[in-house]
C-alpha cells in the first residue's frame, strides 16, 4: 500500500513543488527549446516522472511501473483511439475519390486561400472537433489546406490554432460532462460559466488564421470575414451553453458559422487576391520597364529624360490597377469554368460524417445504448494500491474501458458504414486502416508517453503539490486556474484528461480560498482549450499530416507564442469575473 504524501521534501510544499515541475519542464525544454521530437521529449518527461515518484515520493518501483502502464492503456483507449479511427475516416474518402470531391466542394466556395483557411480549418474543423476530437481536425484539414495549395508549415500552423476553441465543448461535450462527474457540480452550470469565457477566444482565432497565411495584407483584406466567423460562432456558442444540451453546444455552433460565412461571401469577396497582386506588380514593373527603356531611348536620342519621376509612377500605378482587374477577372473566370461535382457526389463525400452524427444519435435512444454498454469493462488495475492521506483510494487505481461507447469506436462504426457508402470493398478499408495506424505508431507512442506521466504524477500525488503550491496564491489563484488547465492539456493532450486531473482541485482550491467552484472548474476547462495546441499529441498528429515527422518542435515554436497570448486573455477574464467588475457573469 501506497500512501500519498504532498510534502515528500523536507516538509515543504514549495521544495517538493520544484521536484513535481521537473517532469513538465523536460517535456517543455526538450520539445521547446532543444527541439528534440516529440516521441523522444515524451519518453524522457516519463522516465523523470518515474524517477521523481519513486526517489523523492517514496512511491514502490513496481506501483511506479503499473502506473505508467496504466497510463499507456488509457492513453491509447479512449484517447488516441478517437483520432485513429477518425483519420481513417478521412484516408476513406481519400481512397474513393470524394476527398477532393469535398476539397472542390469547400474551395469553390472561394478561390482565395485565405477565405479557404477560415472556411475549412476554423469551421469545418469546429465540426470535427465537436463530433471526434482527439486530433482529427487537425490532420484532416491540414491535409485538405495543403491540397489547396497552403504550404505544410502553415497549414498545421492554422489548423492547430484553429482546434483550440471548439474543444471545451468537443467530443460531444466530453471535457464538461467528465468534470461535472467528478466534481459533482451541475452540468448545466458548468456549461453556462464556460460558454461566458471559451467564447472570447473564437472572435479572435480567424484572426489569428488569417494574419499567419498572410500578414498585415490578410488582416487588411479579409478582416470582414473573420470578424464574422468568429463573431458567429461565438455568439452560438455562447447562446448554446445556455439552451443546448452540452453534446450538441458546437455541432451547432459550427454548422451556424458555416453557414454564416457562407451567406456573407455571396455577398462580399476580397477585393484583391494575393495571387492577384503578385501578378498585377510583376506585369505593372515589366511594363513599367518597357516604358522607361523607350522614354530612356528617346531622352538620350534628344538629350533629356523624356518621363520625369511623378509621371512614371503614375503610370505604374495605373499598370498596377489594370493588370490586378485583368488578372481578377482571370482567375474568376477560371473559378468559374472549373467544373462542378454532382449533388449527389458532394452528398457522398458528406456521408461520413453524417454517419457519425446518426451513430452518436443512435446511441442516445435507451435500448441501444444499453446494448452498446454491456460491452464496458471497470475493473482495479493490477498492482496498484494507492490512497490519499485520508485512506481513501485514489481513484485512478480504477480503469474503465466502454469498447463500444466511447467516441472513437463511435467514430470506428461510422467509418464501416461509410465503405459501401464511398463504394470502396472491404479489402481496401482493411488495408487503408493498417497503413493509417503505421503512419500513426509515432503518435501513438507520444501519447501513451505523456499520459503516462500524467497518471504516475496523480497516482504519487505530485500533482496535488504543484495545485497545493499554486493554491497559497489566495484570492489571486483566480487568474492562476486557466493556467493550469493550460498546462494540464499541453501534458496529455486532452482536455478531458486536464479536467480529470484537475478538476477535483480546482473545486478544492475554490473552497479555501471563498472563490466560485463554478468559475474556477470552468476556467479549467476553458484553459485547457488553450494546451490543446501545444499538447505533444496535436503537434505529433499534426507533424504527421504535413510529412513533418520529427518536426514538431518547428510547430511547437510557431504556436506557443499565441497560445500565450490566449492564456494571458482567459487569466485576465477568469480574474474580472471573480471580482465584482464581472462576477455577475458567475451562474
Amino acid at each position: 500500500m501506497y500512501t500519498q504524501i504532498f510534502d515528500p521534501v523536507a516538509h515543504s510544499v514549495a521544495a517538493s513543488a520544484a521536484f513535481a515541475a521537473l517532469p513538465l519542464l523536460t517535456l517543455f525544454v526538450l520539445l521547446g527549446v532543444l527541439r528534440l521530437p516529440a516521441r523522444w521529449a515524451a519518453l524522457a518527461s516519463l522516465i523523470v516522472s518515474m524517477i521523481v515518484a519513486a526517489l523523492v515520493y517514496g512511491m514502490p518501483g513496481g506501483q511506479v511501473v503499473s502506473g505508467a502502464l496504466e497510463g499507456a492503456a488509457i492513453g491509447f483507449f479512449p484517447i488516441i483511439w478517437i483520432g485513429i479511427n477518425a483519420i481513417w475516416l478521412f484516408k476513406l474518402t481519400q481512397a474513393s475519390g470524394h476527398a477532393d470531391v469535398l476539397r472542390r466542394a469547400l474551395a469553390h466556395v472561394s478561390p482565395d486561400q485565405r477565405v479557404q483557411a477560415v472556411l475549412i480549418a476554423f469551421c469545418f474543423g469546429a465540426l470535427l472537433e465537436a463530433l471526434a476530437g482527439g486530433g482529427a481536425p487537425v490532420a484532416i484539414c491540414a491535409v485538405l489546406l495543403i491540397s489547396l495549395g497552403v504550404e505544410p508549415i502553415k497549414a498545421a500552423t492554422v489548423c492547430l490554432l484553429a482546434d483550440t476553441s471548439p474543444v471545451a465543448f468537443g467530443a460531444l461535450g466530453l471535457p464538461i460532462t467528465v468534470l461535472a462527474k467528478i466534481t459533482r457540480l451541475p452540468v448545466h452550470d458548468i456549461s453556462v460559466m464556460v460558454g461566458r469565457q471559451a467564447p472570447l477566444l473564437s472572435l479572435f482565432i480567424p484572426l489569428m488564421l488569417v494574419f499567419i497565411l498572410d500578414g498585415r495584407r490578410g488582416l487588411k483584406e479579409v478582416w470582414p470575414l473573420a470578424a464574422v466567423a468568429g463573431f458567429a460562432f461565438a455568439f452560438a456558442q455562447f447562446a448554446g451553453s445556455m439552451v443546448l444540451p452540452v453534446e450538441l453546444v458546437d455541432i451547432v455552433a459550427a454548422l451556424f458559422c458555416a453557414g454564416a460565412s457562407i451567406a456573407f461571401l455571396r455577398a462580399w469577396s476580397p477585393a484583391v487576391l494575393r495571387s492577384d497582386l503578385a501578378a498585377a506588380s510583376g506585369g505593372a514593373r515589366n511594363k513599367s520597364d518597357a516604358r522607361g527603356e523607350n522614354a530612356g531611348g528617346a531622352g538620350l536620342q534628344g538629350g533629356a529624360l523624356a518621363m520625369p519621376m511623378t509621371g512614371g509612377g503614375a503610370s505604374f500605378e495605373a499598370a498596377a490597377k489594370r493588370d490586378a482587374r485583368d488578372a481578377r477577372n482571370a482567375q474568376r473566370h477560371a473559378f468559374t469554368d472549373t467544373p462542378r461535382d454532382s449533388t449527389a457526389e458532394v452528398l457522398r463525400a458528406l456521408a461520413p460524417y453524417a454517419a457519425v452524427i446518426l451513430v452518436v444519435a443512435a446511441t442516445q435512444i435507451g435500448f441501444v445504448a444499453h446494448a452498446m454498454g454491456a460491452l464496458t469493462s471497470a475493473f482495479a488495475w493490477p498492482g496498484l494500491h494507492v490512497v490519499d492521506p485520508k485512506g481513501a483510494a485514489v481513484s485512478a487505481v480504477n480503469a474503465k474501458f466502454e469498447w463500444l461507447l466511447s467516441a472513437g469506436s463511435i467514430v470506428l462504426i461510422a467509418g464501416a458504414l461509410s465503405v459501401p457508402l464511398l463504394k470502396l470493398d472491404v479489402r481496401t478499408a482493411a488495408r487503408t486502416y493498417v497503413k493509417n495506424l503505421h503512419e500513426l505508431r509515432w503518435a501513438v507512442f507520444t501519447v501513451c508517453c505523456v499520459v503516462g506521466v500524467a497518471y504516475i504524477m496523480n497516482l504519487s500525488g505530485q500533482i496535488v503539490t504543484l495545485g497545493i503550491w499554486a493554491a497559497r496564491a489566495g484570492t489571486a489563484f483566480a487568474p492562476v486556474s486557466p493556467v493550469l488547465g493550460w498546462f494540464a492539456t499541453a501534458l496529455t493532450g486532452s482536455d478531458t484528461s486536464a479536467n480529470a486531473l484537475f478538476g477535483m482541485l480546482q473545486l478544492t482550491t475554490a473552497h479555501h480560498t471563498g472563490l466560485s467552484d463554478i468559475l474556477l472548474t470552468a476556467a479549467n476547462t476553458s484553459g485547457g482549450v488553450v494546451g490543446k495546441a501545444i499538447s505533444p499529441q496535436n503537434l505529433a498528429v499534426g507533424a504527421v499530416a504535413v510529412g513533418l515527422v520529427g518536426r514538431e518542435g518547428m510547430l511547437f515554436r510557431r504556436v506557443a507564442g499565441w497560445t500565450v497570448l490566449m492564456i494571458a486573455a482567459l487569466s485576465l477574464l477568469v480574474w474580472a469575473q471573480s471580482t465584482p467588475l464581472l462576477g455577475w457573469m458567475v451562474p
